[in-house]
């Protein structure tokens, strides 16, 4: 059950380039799930896949401060 559901989450991840918060309510789980899924546990149950999902982990964390910006905007 575990192993299917971090290879869901990490599929979806690669599809939609979506970041940890938005595949938590996408699975209805907490974001501290879908984290230490795809950082922790992935790792271990397919390693290839991992390195792919990390790349996207990547991007999003480099972007994050683009997407705050704009919700502040938005908001206000």
């Amino acid at each position: 059950m575990v192993y299917e559901r971090v290879i869901e989450i990490a599929r979806y991840v690669l599809d939609t380039g979506d970041t940890v918060r938005g595949a938590a309510k996408h699975f209805c789980v907490s974001k501290s799930t879908v984290h230490k899924d795809l950082t922790v546990k992935l790792r271990y149950i397919q390693p290839a896949l991992y390195v792919q999902v990390r790349e996207v982990l990547e991007k999003n964390k480099a972007e994050r401060h683009l997407r705050g910006g704009e919700a502040t905007r938005r908001k206000y």
